[in-house]
């Protein structure tokens, strides 16, 4: 009789030890699949990441060459500077934003801001330079991606270029303006120079009142100090070249 009370204990842990066994493999099992799924996204996600560097690069590149394309202009070749110029910044976005956009749109592409910003910056370097040489006007962040839509596939969301990189861009845009108003000083074409030295000048003073208001302000703070050494460099050309200027500048700038 003492036996039975062991023989059912028996009994009974070996009914139960399977219903355990299939229970941490069952879980086991759901782990390792979420896991692989995580895997494979991560994986996914660094080879789209390789792919968006890469289109960034050939963007920037791309855009410089336009960039150095327009810093040709001179008082006689205007217009064939230009139209070369705009021709190829058609070229960078349908040859290279277009595989960008392909890439991101439809997924959450802010997540790979940092690895296709670089070329975006340069990009809308080259586009609001051309503007300002063509039309003496500042080419907006609307009209941009507006321009970008063409290239995106309807069914999904578009890539659209956010305020950051614009700005970022334009900041940049003031040091080939200053460039290009050096180049223009010593030609002898200072009404232009006056221009750009105004354009230049009210970019920077529109920026001084947006960026302390930005949440991630760290590189557009860097840029404002080379920005106000882009204004420094053409009034000091300015005066330099065309003395008069100099009381003009204190005016203004008082």
């Amino acid at each position: 009789m003492a036996t039975k009370p062991h023989r059912l204990h028996h009994i009974a842990g070996t009914m139960s030890t399977p219903k355990r066994a299939r229970a941490m493999t069952t879980e086991s099992s759901t782990m390792a699949d979420a896991f692989t799924r995580y895997t494979d996204y991560l994986n996914q996600l660094n080879e789209k990441r390789e792919r968006v560097v890469k289109a960034s690069r050939d963007i920037t590149m791309n855009s410089k060459k336009v960039i150095f394309q327009v810093h040709r202009l001179g008082k006689n070749n205007k217009e064939e500077v230009l139209e070369k110029a705009e021709k190829d910044l058609v070229a960078v976005a349908d040859q290279y934003i277009s595989r960008l956009i392909k890439e991101l749109q439809g997924s959450d592409f802010w997540k790979l801001r940092r690895a296709y910003s670089p070329g975006v910056q340069e990009y809308i370097e080259a586009a609001t330079f051309c503007r300002f040489c063509r039309m003496g006007t500042l080419l907006h962040l609307d009209e941009i991606n507006a321009t970008l839509l063409p290239l995106s596939d309807p069914s999904l969301e578009p890539l659209q270029i956010n305020v950051l990189d614009y700005l970022l861009g334009l900041a940049d845009l003031t040091g080939e303006l200053m460039r290009l108003a050096i180049g223009r000083i010593s030609d002898g074409e200072i009404e232009y120079a006056q221009k750009i030295c105004k354009f230049v000048r009210d970019i920077y003073r529109e920026l001084t009142l947006v960026v302390p208001r930005m949440d991630d302000s760290h590189d557009m703070n860097t840029k404002m100090d080379t920005m106000l050494q882009s204004v420094i460099k053409i009034e000091n050309g300015m005066c330099v070249h065309f003395p008069p200027f100099l009381n003009v500048a204190f005016v203004v700038m008082n």
